[in-house]
């Protein structure tokens, strides 16, 4: 039940946020070097404290805290979007950990007037950003040595996927990132997005280009689209099923219908843009472009 809701509950993030984000805005908030009793809100986030070792200084995760699977042994606060203050300062925290898009807003003004120490995490979705979000986490909670390490190792996977990418004899793909399908109507990833970024990053063309954030789609953009892979995140029961897409009327002209071209991956993995954000992208180039990239 719990990743059904999260999963859920990340898509709200994705749409009401649209990717849009700032990184300078929090520049102000001191985190706690000490902290004991870790509230971490965001799944990347949390990712990262687990990956800096802080797991057992981690009271409270929100429902969208994935990853690694351990995570979702903690006591849950609920989803980023919909937080209650009086769930989270009743987990007694010594730091509030959360990702930029978390709220509602009437919830963070009573976090912010509360005595705990609260660090707001910028998540722009550029790749250049993950390095400095690996080290915002780490200067919150005092391991700003083993923040620096991870950063540069993510760094430099990046590097070397982008070096790799380069090196493609073959025609870039065009991929349409399909959010969600209702009422026939395709929810897609534009520009200023976490999905058009990586898509990017894999080597392909975001084939939605012309929209900001994540929006229906009408039939005739997805006609223009002409996407040659479909992308979507992977999500237990509720999977994208070639089936269910390929038989919109929209799409059935297109090359990625023609040769039932869909890629479907873990949503944390995929537009997460954390640490595991190298893998991602290539395990995506992988799929768009068999053999030409390991």
């Amino acid at each position: 039940m719990r990743s059904s809701f999260a999963f859920r509950g990340l898509f709200a993030a994705i749409v009401l946020t649209g990717g849009m984000l700032s990184h300078n805005a929090f520049a102000a908030e001191k985190g706690n070097p000490e902290a004991r009793r870790i509230v971490s809100v965001g799944g990347t986030a949390t990712e990262i404290l687990y990956a800096l070792g802080a797991q057992d200084r981690i009271v409270a995760v929100d429902s969208t805290s994935l990853y690694p699977p351990e995570a979702s042994s903690k006591p849950d606060v609920g989803y980023m979007r919909a937080l209650s203050a009086e769930g989270i300062l009743g987990q007694q925290p010594d730091l509030l950990l959360i990702e930029e898009g978390s709220g509602p807003p009437p919830v963070l003004d009573i976090l912010k007037a509360s005595e705990v120490a609260m660090v707001t995490i910028p998540t722009p979705p550029k790749a250049e950003a993950i390095p400095q979000k690996i080290r915002d986490v780490g200067a919150a909670v005092g391991l700003s040595d083993k923040a620096e390490v991870l950063a540069s190792e993510t760094e430099a996977g990046l590097k070397r996927l982008a070096e790799d990418v380069a090196k493609l004899g073959a025609e870039k793909k065009r991929v349409l990132f399909v959010l969600s399908v209702s009422n026939g109507r395709i929810m897609a990833g534009g520009a200023d997005t976490e999905a058009g970024a990586i898509i990017e990053m894999a080597g392909g063309i975001n084939a939605a280009p012309t929209i900001n954030g994540y929006k229906p789609l009408s039939d005739e953009a997805v006609i223009a689209a002409k996407p040659d892979v479909i992308l979507s995140m992977s999500r237990g029961d509720h999977q994208l099923k070639p089936e269910e897409v390929f038989a919109l009327p929209s799409m059935q002209t297109t090359p990625a219908a023609a040769n039932k071209a869909l890629v479907s991956m873990d949503g944390l993995l995929l537009l997460g843009f954390g640490p595991r954000t190298p893998e991602a992208a290539r395990t995506l180039a992988a799929k768009l472009y068999p053999g030409a990239i390991n």
